[in-house]
C-alpha cells in the first residue's frame, strides 16, 4: 500500500494539467510499488529511469574540501575514448599515492575526533519523525497552510510543538526504501509519546550509543545503496545538538551558514553546471536528489542549485521535470524566486502549454508576493528565455509589456557628489577616432579575447641565430611534438581509467568540458621556472586556465557575443568624434542601449566560480599527466652517455618558513635546452594585454572592463569572498561614483614612446644595467667565492652561506629579467597602436589598471615607455611646465620654488639636449637622477619642442605629473590638526615647497651626529650616507603600518645600492637607522603617531571581538579588511573536560615552579648589598617582609614575585660576595 505522504508534492499549478502526463506519472508509481516489494523480499533494489535511484555503491566525500566522486558511466565527451580494449589505465605515481595516504590519515583522525563528541544522526531522525507525526495530525485539521517566507521555514508559535519545514519530515524519498530507524520513527504519535524524552535522556551514554550503532548496521544491511553518495560530492555534517537546536539550524538564513558550507556549495554548483553543460540532466538531477533526501546534506542546497536544473529543463521544454523541481523546492522549505518563475514561464512558452496552466502559474506568482512587472527587472537571462516567458504570459495577458528597468531612474544619493550628477548641457568628451575606426578596433579586441591567448615576439628576437641555436630549437620542437601526442593519449587513457573506476576521485565531467586538444595546449603553454614552482600554485593556475577556457566557451555558444556586438555598436556613438554629442556618462549610455536592446546592462549572468579545492584538484590531475608522460633521452645534450629515458619534471619537497611544500621542478637538462634554443615567441593570456578598443563600462560589480574575459570590480585576496558579497548588497546607486571614476580612467587612450623603447631594448639586449632598472640576464649572476681575499679557503659553513646567497641572487635576477622581458615585449607588440587600460580597484578603493605587466602605475621604466595617444598644443606656458616637471623628476631642487626650478632648467639646457641626442654616448647626465628614464623621455620632449618652429603650437603627448607630498602623512596631519606636520607636507602656506623626506633625513642626521660624538661606532660609519633616498620609502610606508622589521629591510636595500658603503655594516646600520627614522617621525608628527596608535588599538579590539574592521568611504564604497590569522584549537570531548582542566592546572603549577627556579637563579646572579628576611604568613597577603637595610625597596621588588605564591620560602639574605659582588640567598 502506498500512502499519500510517500508521493512527491507538486506545485499548486500542477493538478490542472496532471492528465497530460499521467502515463509518465504512472510509471513513477509503479516503480515505487516495485521498490517496496523488493525491500520486503530483502532483494536488491531496481533502478528505473524516472525514479533516478542509482545502483552504484557511491563513496563518501572526504572532509578536505577536495572533489571525490564516482565515475559517470556513459558520460559523453567532446573527444571520444579510445576504442581499444587492450589499453592499460594510467597508474598514479608514487608521490601521488603519498599525497593520498597523507590525506587518508588526516581524514581518519578527523573521523575519530568527530566520533568522540558527535551525536548520532539516527537519534535526530527519530525525534524529527515523532514531531512530524504529531504535526501531521494537527495539520489535517487546519483550514489552510501558511506559506513560509522566501528561503525560510515556519517558526513555531509560543507553546506550540516544533514543526520542521515542509519536505524535511522523515518521509522516504522517491525511489528510496524505508530504513529501520525511519520505520521506528514513523510509528503513531501515541506510541512515541509513551517514551518520554526524559526517560531516553536518563539512559547511560554507552548503552544508547551501542543501540544506535546496531540500528545503523541493520539499516545498512537492509539497504546498502540508499545513502551512498553519487558523484562523491561534499557532505556537510550538522553541528551536534538536541532536536530543537538542529531544527533551528535548518531554518537559518543562507547568509548565516554560507561561510561554513561555502566551499561545498560552490563545488556542488560547479558539478551541476558541468553536468548541464554536457547535457547530462539525469545525472544532475540524481546528484540534486541525493542532497535533497538527507536533512544534514540538504543544508548545502540553496535556491541556486534548484534554479540551475530548472533553467536546464526549461530550455528543453520539459514541463513535467520543471514541475518536479518545483515540488522539491516546496519540500525543502524554499520559496521560488524570480529566477525560478522565469524558468517555469519560459518552459511554458517553449512547450506551448495550455492557457490555464500559465494562469495558475501567474496566480501562484502573485501569491508569492512577486510583482509581474518586477519579474524582468535586472534579470540577466540567457538565449531566448525572455521571449519564451513573454510568449507564455501574453497568452493570458495579451497587452503585457515589461516596464522600463528601474536603474534608468536611479540617482546617486551620496551628499558629497550629488551636484555632480545634475544634468547640464556639457557633453561627454569625444575621442579622436571615427565610428568606423572604433568598430574595427572592437572587432580586433573581440577576436583576441575569443582566442583567449596572444602570441607575440620577444624583444630578444633581434639577436643573431647560430647553428647551435637552430639545432637546439629543432630538438625542442621534436620533443614537444612527441610530448603532445603522448599527453593526448595519456589524457584519453586517464578518462577511460576514471570511467572504469568504481570508487575514488572522479573528475570526468570537468575533463570533458573542453576538447582534449585544448587541455593539451594548456599544458604545452605552461611554464615552470628553473628553480621550480609550488605544486599547489602550479595546479591552481592550470585549473584556473581550464575554468577560463570553459567560461569563454559557454559565452561563445550563447547569444552573449551577438548582444555585445549590438550594444557596443551603439556605444561608440558616445565616444566617436563624428557622432552627435551627448551629456550621458558611459555607464548611463550603456544602460540605455541595453534597455533598448531588451536585455540587462550586464548582458550575461555572473559565472559560477570554481572553489579553490576544485581548481587544485583539476590542476593536480593535469600535473600528474605532465610528470608521468614528459620524458627525454638522457644523452640528448651529451651523446657519449648511456641512452635511457628520464623524466623531464620531478616532484620534490622543500621547506618554506618551517613548512614542507611540494614543488614541481624541471630537469636541469631541459632548462639548459631552453636556454640554448633562445625562443623568441611569448604567449600571454588575452586579459593581460592592454585592450585595443575602449573598455566596456562598469555597470555592476561583476560586469565591465573586457568583452568576454571575466573580471571583478574589486580585487581581493585568495578565498576572500566577503568583498564581492558586500558589493552585491550595497544599493546600486551608491556604486555609481566608483564605477564612473573607473570608466573615466579606462577611456584614456595611450601609445608607446618608440624612441625611449629603442634605447631600453638596446640596453636590455646588451647585458642590461641594474642601476637604471634594466635587469641583466642570469648569466651575469655572481658566482660564489671559494677563497678569502688573503687566499685562504672558505670554511664549510661559510661556503654554504655564500652559495645560498648566490643562489638567491640568481633567482631574483631571473625573476626580474622575465618581468622586464614581458614588459618590453608587450610594449614592442603594441608599438604604433592606440590602446586602453581597463581599471578596477582593491578592497580599499585604490584604482589599478587590469593589465599587470605594462601600465602607467608601474616602475620608472614603464612610465617612460608610455605617453598619451591624444596630444595637445603646449600653448604659451606649456614648455615651462615641461621644464619644471623635468627638474621635479631629477629630485635635485626639492626645496626650491617653481621659478628657481625653471631657472635651473635653463641653466642646464646643454645637458638636457645632450641627453636627448646621445643618451648612451654623451655626458649621460640623465643617468644620475632619481627617475632616469622619465628624465630622458622629458629631455627628448623638450628638445623637440624647443627645436620646433613655434613651441607654443607644438603638439605634445608627454604626461606631466602633479604628485602630492606624502599623501598618507597629509591625511594624518589634517585629522590631528598637526601644524608642524602639516607644514612639512605642504598643507600650510609657505614661500618654498617643503620636502618631508629631506626633513626626516635631516632630523636623523642630527641624531647621528649626537651619537657619533658620544663614541657610537655605527653612527660614525654612517657619516655622509644618510640621504633623502635612504629614508624615503620607510617614511612613505610608515603611515600604512610598516613595522620596524619591514622598515629595516627597506633601508638595508637602499644601503646595498650605495657602492661606497661597507657591506659588513649593512645590517647594523639599517637597524640603527630604522630606530632613528621612527623616533624622528614621532617628534615631527606627534598627533599623527597618536592617531595611528588609536586606530591600531581600535582594530585590535574589533578583531578581538570576532569582527573585521569595516568602514564606508566618502564616495559610498564599503570597505572591509580581508586580513585574518588562522589558529588551531584542540576541542576536547565532554568526558575529557575535567582531565583537561586538571592538565592545565598541572601545567600552570609546573610553569610557576620553573619560573621560581629561574627567578632564584637570576637573583643569585644579580645579587644585592642589602640584607632582608621575609616570610609568608597564612593571610591572603602573599608576602610580608621585614627588611634591615638602608635601601631595601629594589631588593624587595626583585624577589616579591618569587615569594608570591611560594609558601616554601621562609627567609632570605643578601651578603657581600667576592670582590664586593653581592649574593642573594633564599631559605626554602
Amino acid at each position: 500500500m502506498i500512502l499519500a505522504k510517500d508521493l512527491p508534492c507538486f506545485p499548486s499549478f500542477l493538478p490542472s494539467f496532471l492528465p497530460s502526463f499521467l502515463p509518465s506519472f504512472h510509471v513513477v508509481l509503479e516503480a515505487r510499488v516495485k521498490q517496496l516489494q523488493a525491500e520486503a523480499d530483502n532483494v536488491s533494489e531496481v533502478a528505473f529511469e524516472k525514479v533516478h535511484v542509482s545502483r552504484t555503491s557511491w563513496t563518501s566525500f572526504l572532509r578536505l574540501g577536495l572533489l571525490q566522486r564516482e565515475a559517470v558511466p556513459g558520460l559523453t565527451c567532446n573527444e571520444p575514448f579510445p576504442k581499444s580494449n587492450t589499453q592499460e589505465a594510467t597508474k598514479p605515481s608514487r608521490w601521488k599515492e603519498k599525497l593520498k595516504r597523507e590525506k587518508m590519515i588526516k581524514h581518519k583522525r578527523e573521523l575519530r575526533l568527530e566520533a568522540k563528541f558527535s551525536i548520532s544522526t539516527q537519534t535526530v531522525l527519530k525525534d524529527l519523525a515523532a514531531a512530524q507525526n504529531q504535526v501531521g495530525q494537527s495539520r489535517a485539521r487546519e483550514p489552510a497552510r501558511l506559506k513560509p517566507a522566501q528561503g525560510q521555514a515556519l517558526k513555531p508559535a509560543q507553546g506550540q510543538a516544533l514543526k520542521p519545514a515542509r519536505g524535511q519530515a522523515l518521509k522516504p524519498a522517491q525511489g528510496q526504501a524505508l530504513k529501520p530507524a525511519q520505520e521506528q520513527a514513523l510509528k503513531p504519535a501515541q506510541e512515541q509519546a509513551s517514551k518520554p524524552a526524559r526517560e531516553q535522556a536518563s539512559k547511560p551514554a554507552r548503552e544508547q550509543a551501542s543501540k544506535l550503532q546496531n540500528d545503523a548496521q541493520v539499516a545498512e544491511v537492509r539497504d546498502p545503496s540508499a545513502e551512498k553518495c553519487p558523484a562523491g560530492l561534499p557532505q556537510g555534517s550538522p553541528a551536534p545538538g538536541d532536536l530543537q537546536k538542529h531544527v533551528v539550524s535548518l531554518q537559518k538564513a543562507p547568509a548565516e551558514t554560507a561561510g561554513r558550507y561555502r566551499n561545498a556549495q560552490l563545488t556542488l554548483l560547479a558539478y551541476l553546471d558541468a553536468c548541464i553543460f554536457l547535457k547530462q540532466l539525469d545525472r544532475a538531477q540524481q546528484c540534486l536528489m541525493f542532497y535533497h533526501r538527507s536533512l544534514k546534506r540538504q543544508k548545502q542546497l540553496d535556491i541556486h542549485a534548484y534554479n540551475l536544473l530548472l533553467h536546464a529543463y526549461a530550455k528543453q521544454g520539459s514541463l513535467h521535470e520543471v514541475c518536479f523541481v518545483f515540488s522539491l523546492l516546496e519540500q525543502a522549505g524554499l520559496e521560488p524566486n524570480r529566477d525560478s518563475y522565469i524558468a517555469a514561464l519560459s518552459c511554458m512558452g517553449r512547450s506551448d502549454a495550455a492557457t490555464f496552466i500559465t494562469s495558475r502559474c501567474l496566480k501562484q506568482l502573485e501569491e508569492s508576493h512577486i510583482c509581474l512587472e518586477d519579474l524582468f527587472r535586472d534579470s540577466v537571462l540567457e538565449d531566448d528565455e525572455v521571449e519564451m516567458a513573454l510568449k507564455a504570459i501574453r497568452k493570458v495577458k495579451p497587452d503585457f509589456s515589461p516596464s522600463l528597468p528601474h536603474y534608468l531612474h536611479e540617482t546617486c544619493t551620496i551628499p558629497l557628489i550629488q551636484n555632480f550628477y545634475t544634468k547640464n548641457d556639457v557633453s561627454y568628451p569625444k575621442l579622436n577616432f571615427t565610428v568606423q575606426e572604433l568598430q574595427e578596433k572592437f572587432q580586433k579586441q573581440l577576436a583576441m579575447e575569443s582566442s583567449d591567448t596572444v602570441a607575440i615576439d620577444s624583444v630578444e628576437a633581434g639577436k643573431p641565430v647560430t647553428n647551435y641555436v637552430v639545432q637546439a630549437r629543432k630538438q625542442l620542437a621534436t620533443l614537444r611534438s612527441q610530448w603532445q601526442a603522448s599527453l593526448l593519449q595519456s589524457l584519453w587513457k586517464s578518462k577511460l581509467h576514471i570511467g572504469q573506476r568504481k570508487s575514488g576521485p572522479n573528475l570526468l565531467p570537468f575533463l570533458c568540458l573542453l576538447e582534449d586538444k585544448v587541455y593539451v595546449d594548456i599544458l604545452a603553454a605552461s611554464q615552470i621556472p628553473p628553480q621550480g614552482e609550488s605544486l599547489t600554485t602550479f595546479a591552481r593556475d592550470l585549473g584556473t586556465k581550464v575554468f577560463n577556457k570553459y567560461t569563454l566557451q559557454k559565452k561563445s555558444r550563447s547569444r552573449v557575443v551577438e548582444k555585445m556586438q549590438q550594444v557596443y555598436k551603439g556605444y561608440v556613438q558616445l565616444l566617436a568624434k563624428d557622432s552627435k554629442p551627448d551629456n550621458l556618462l558611459p555607464r548611463e549610455y550603456w544602460e540605455q542601449l541595453a534597455t533598448e536592446a531588451g536585455c540587462s546592462p550586464s548582458l550575461f549572468k555572473q559565472e559560477l566560480p570554481w572553489p579553490h579545492s576544485l581548481l587544485v584538484q583539476v590542476g593536480l590531475h593535469l600535473v600528474e599527466l605532465l610528470v608521468q608522460e614528459l620524458k627525454m633521452q638522457s644523452n640528448l645534450l651529451s651523446p657519449g652517455l648511456e641512452q635511457r629515458l628520464i623524466p623531464v619534471l620531478y616532484h620534490v619537497y622543500s621547506f618554506r618558513s618551517g613548512r614542507q611544500i611540494g614543488f614541481i621542478k624541471p630537469h636541469p637538462m631541459l632548462t639548459r635546452l631552453l636556454l640554448n634554443a633562445a625562443e623568441t615567441t611569448l604567449t600571454f593570456d588575452s586579459y593581460v594585454i592592454p585592450t585595443l578598443c575602449p573598455p566596456v563600462p562598469w555597470v555592476s560589480p561583476h560586469f565591465g572592463a573586457y568583452i568576454l574575459s571575466s573580471t571583478r570590480l574589486m580585487r581581493s585576496v585568495e578565498e576572500a569572498a566577503q568583498h564581492q558579497l558586500l558589493l552585491e548588497q550595497v544599493p546600486r546607486s551608491d556604486l555609481f561614483p566608483v564605477m564612473d571614476a573607473l570608466n573615466q580612467l579606462g577611456n584614456c587612450p595611450w601609445r608607446i614612446n618608440g624612441a625611449i623603447l629603442d634605447v631600453i631594448v638596446s640596453l636590455f639586449n646588451d647585458k642590461g644595467d641594474e642601476k637604471l632598472g634594466v635587469p641583466p640576464p642570469p648569466s651575469e649572476a655572481p658566482q660564489p667565492l671559494r677563497c678569502l681575499p688573503d687566499g685562504k679557503p672558505l670554511g664549510q659553513l661559510a661556503l654554504k652561506r655564500e652559495m645560498a646567497r648566490c643562489h638567491k641572487k640568481a633567482m631574483e635576477m631571473h625573476s626580474l629579467r622575465m618581468n622586464g622581458l614581458y614588459k618590453l615585449s608587450i610594449a614592442q607588440h603594441m608599438r604604433g597602436q592606440t590602446f586602453w587600460f581597463p581599471h578596477n580597484m582593491d578592497f580599499r578603493g585604490r584604482t589599478y589598471p587590469c593589465p599587470p605587466h605594462l601600465n602607467h602605475l608601474g616602475s620608472d621604466l614603464s612610465r617612460a615607455i608610455l605617453s598619451f595617444a591624444e596630444g595637445k598644443p603646449l600653448g604659451p606656458h606649456g614648455l615651462n611646465w615641461l621644464k619644471i616637471h623635468l627638474i621635479n623628476l631629477t629630485g635635485l631642487k626639492k626645496k626650491n620654488s617653481l621659478q628657481d626650478r625653471l631657472c635651473y632648467a635653463d641653466e642646464i639646457m646643454d645637458d638636457i639636449l645632450d641627453s636627448a641626442d646621445r643618451p648612451l654616448a654623451g655626458k649621460k647626465w640623465w643617468m644620475n637622477t632619481d627617475e632616469p628614464w622619465q628624465v630622458l623621455a622629458c629631455c627628448m620632449e623638450i628638445a623637440q619642442a624647443v627645436r620646433s618652429p613655434d613651441p607654443a603650437a607644438y603638439v605634445s603627448h608627454f604626461p606631466v605629473h602633479q604628485d602630492g607630498s606624502c599623501n598618507g602623512l597629509q591625511h594624518y596631519a589634517a585629522l590631528g590638526r598637526d601644524t608642524v606636520g602639516a607644514a612639512s607636507v605642504n598643507l600650510m602656506p609657505s614661500a618654498v615647497p617643503q620636502d618631508v623626506y629631506s626633513g626626516v633625513a635631516q632630523k636623523v642626521e642630527e641624531f647621528r651626529k649626537l651619537d657619533a660624538s658620544q663614541g657610537s661606532k655605527i653612527a660614525q660609519v654612517l657619516e655622509g650616507f644618510i640621504t633623502r633616498k635612504v629614508v624615503k620609502q620607510t617614511v612613505m610606508t610608515v603611515v600604512y603600518g610598516v613595522t620596524r622589521y619591514g622598515g629595516r629591510l627597506q633601508i638595508e636595500k637602499r644601503l646595498k645600492e650605495i657602492d661606497d658603503f661597507p657591506p659588513e655594516y649593512v645590517w647594523e646600520a639599517s637597524f640603527y637607522l630604522v630606530q632613528k627614522v621612527f623616533h624622528s617621525l614621532k617628534e615631527m608628527f606627534s598627533a599623527t603617531r597618536e592617531i595611528q596608535a588609536w586606530l591600531t588599538e581600535s582594530a585590535r579590539l574589533i578583531a578581538k571581538s570576532g569582527w573585521s574592521v569595516e568602514w564606508v568611504t566618502p564616495l559610498g564604497l564599503p570597505v572591509i579588511q580581508p586580513y585574518h590569522r588562522s589558529r588551531s584549537i584542540m576541542v576536547s570531548p565532554k568526558g575529557e573536560a575535567e582531565e583537561g582542566k586538571e592538565g592545565r592546572k598541572e601545567g600552570r603549577k609546573e610553569g610557576r615552579q620553573a619560573g621560581r627556579q629561574a627567578g632564584r637563579q637570576a637573583g643569585r646572579q644579580a645579587g644585592r648589598k642589602e640584607e632582608l628576611s621575609c616570610h609568608t604568613p597564612s593571610s591572603k597577603d602573599p608576602v610580608a617582609a621585614s627588611v634591615g637595610s638602608s635601601d631595601p625597596v629594589s631588593v624587595l621588588l626583585c624577589v616579591r614575585q618569587i615569594a608570591r605564591g611560594c609558601p616554601g620560602i621562609t627567609g632570605g639574605a643578601l651578603q657581600p660576595g667576592g670582590a664586593g659582588t653581592p649574593q642573594l640567598s633564599l631559605t626554602i
